[in-house]
């Protein structure tokens, strides 16, 4: 193995066990940090500490060329920079040459959502099959609550309450919160809880659970979502983070209350929570119209400008 290999290698070591980073995260900085000593294997460099910040901007510059999206760039740039703060850390280099790496910008991504009048179509089907029972309990939650599908599959039993319409989930950071539940997907969960026994494993917790009695993977519930959705005539793929979306965008159309739908999808920054406040300019016409004192007058008055 080549010294810029076993380097990388140490370094993921350092992750997975000192730093402790979620396998998403450490499989991608693998896939990042193989490809950059790919690339200066095929230059004859043999030592991270020579490489240079030109070097990583021609490197960044040929991934761009190749094809990788500016979320994916900004990602490896980031891998690169944490590698080298690390390298300092262990007396392995003497500067970070990503310091100085810019990637390019990212577009702003507006999050996807569903219309409400199609949401409700695939949400007021009766279910029937126990796991229809169970998938229905799942698809309420999401657009009750707008919680992560981390947080649905972490649930346990007791961390809903049902009489009290709410749920205690733990989100990113283990920041814990609590989320009101709906009427709706509170009937739903009802009817999901009176069948779970018949398939839940002796002392399992989880809240959902799959056929083999064990909490059910977040893999799983995103198939079936979109499985649903495209049985019941859904025009569009539909995924966990979507009925997320459409929960925060219909709630702040309704309330135009900022600050609640942060609280409620447990962002720690209202900047990450202000992507919902690009509206259509239709909505924002009709609000205005609604709400402003000068709105009509001013309409007025131009009629009567545009007569004169």
């Amino acid at each position: 193995m080549s010294e810029l290999s076993l380097r990388v290698e140490a370094f993921l070591e350092h992750l997975a066990h000192e730093r402790r980073v979620s396998a998403h995260t450490h499989s991608a900085y693998a896939r990042d940090l193989g490809t950059a000593r790919d690339w200066l294997e095929e230059r004859a460099v043999a030592d991270w500490s020579r490489v240079t910040t030109a070097d990583l901007r021609e490197f960044v510059a040929a991934r761009h060329r190749a094809g990788l999206k500016p979320a994916s760039l900004s990602r490896l740039v980031s891998a690169l920079r944490s590698f080298y703060v690390w390298q300092m850390r262990e007396g392995l280099a003497t500067r970070n040459p990503g310091l100085d790496v810019r990637a390019p910008k990212r577009p702003p991504r507006l999050p996807e959502t569903v219309d409400v009048d199609d949401l409700a179509h695939i949400l007021d089907v009766a279910p029937e099959a126990d796991i229809d029972i169970r998938d229905h309990a799942l698809l309420e939650l999401f657009y009750s609550a707008g919680v992560r599908l981390a947080e649905a599959v972490g649930l346990d039993v007791h961390d809903v309450d049902l009489a009290g319409g709410e749920a205690r989930v733990l989100g990113k950071g283990s920041r814990q919160r609590s989320v009101p539940i709906g009427s709706r997907a509170i009937a739903a969960l009802k009817n999901w809880l009176r069948i779970r026994p018949q398939w839940a494993a002796a002392g399992e917790t989880a809240l959902f659970v799959s056929a083999r009695g064990t909490r059910l993977s977040r893999s799983s519930v995103a198939a079936r979502m979109d499985g649903w959705a495209q049985r019941h005539g859904l025009p569009v793929h539909l995924h966990p983070h979507k009925l997320r979306h459409s929960f925060a965008t219909h709630v702040l159309e309704s309330s135009a209350d900022l600050r609640a739908v942060q609280e409620l999808l447990g962002h720690a920054n209202i900047g990450t929570t202000q992507i919902y406040t690009h509206l259509d300019f239709a909505h924002l016409a009709k609000v205005y119209d609604a709400a402003h004192p000068r709105a009509h007058q001013r309409a007025h008055e131009s009629v009567e400008g545009a007569e004169e």
